[in-house]
């Protein structure tokens, strides 16, 4: 399985962005999916993740409300749109694949499959 981040990239303070993640190898119904961000000098955190159908999401506390996860499985996509960008959410953002048929976990061990990661840069 492999996964393709683009849409990184800079924006000031209360701008948008939207993230996408292109899965390939295996049918992405087949996986929960998530997105991860790393900012320098700091551990990968959880941003957001969405259930195999789509039907549930979960988000990071720093980021509900502005940020919105969302796939569109019959294109192997996965989507973040990003709103009321601050900076601090500066960082390289990752899309992940779980296998687990489970609900969206923020937790980064249940994710088997990870993007090489696409930076966002929020300047003040």
């Amino acid at each position: 399985v492999q996964l393709v981040e683009s849409g990184g990239g800079l924006v000031q303070a209360g701008g948008s962005l939207r993230l996408s993640c292109a899965v390939s190898g295996r049918a992405i119904r087949s996986y929960a999916m998530g997105w991860f961000r790393q900012a320098p000098g700091k551990e990968r955190a959880f941003v957001a993740a969405i259930s195999r159908v789509g039907g549930t999401t979960y988000y990071a506390d720093s980021v509900k409300g502005r940020f919105t996860i969302s796939r569109d499985s019959a294109n192997d996509m996965v989507y973040l749109q990003m709103n009321s960008l601050k900076p601090e959410d500066t960082a390289v953002y990752y899309c992940a694949a779980d296998p687990t048929p489970s609900y969206p976990s923020g937790s980064a061990t249940r994710y088997d499959y990870w993007g090489q990661g696409t930076q966002v840069t929020v300047s003040s």
